[in-house]
């Protein structure tokens, strides 16, 4: 079983930066792979990005592509979204999941933590 919980989420300026964290527990952490997504309000939930489990390879939505940035140090269990040049459409609550098999399908994620709320204004 994996716990995970979400932080550094907040209320941010149109173009500034914010770095989500990830906290895991578990003693195979280290054979998930991770990924981030994210809901607003009366959307479904979206992809965002993912990373395999010794984090050579990842894969980003192409709305986050060239501003988002998801890696890991399984030595922490520790997974980051380092997110920049921010847009009001990124506003929504972002979640941290784990999966035993790299996917951008959120159906096939295992474990989810319980989100953390990203604001960007105009």
């Amino acid at each position: 079983q994996v716990q995970l919980v979400e932080s550094g989420g907040g209320l941010v300026q149109a173009g500034g930066s914010l770095r989500l964290s990830c906290a895991a527990s578990g003693r195979t952490f280290s054979v998930y792979a991770m990924g981030w997504f994210r809901q607003a309000p009366g959307k479904e939930r979206e992809f965002v990005a993912a990373i395999n489990w010794k984090g050579g390879s990842t894969y980003y939505a192409d709305s986050v592509k060239g501003r988002f940035t998801i890696s890991r140090d399984n030595a922490k269990k520790m997974v980051y979204l380092q997110m920049n040049s921010l847009k009001p459409e990124d506003t929504a609550v972002y979640y941290c999941a784990a999966v035993r098999a790299v996917s951008t399908v959120a159906h096939e994620y295992d474990y989810w933590g319980q989100g953390t709320q990203v604001t960007v204004s105009s």
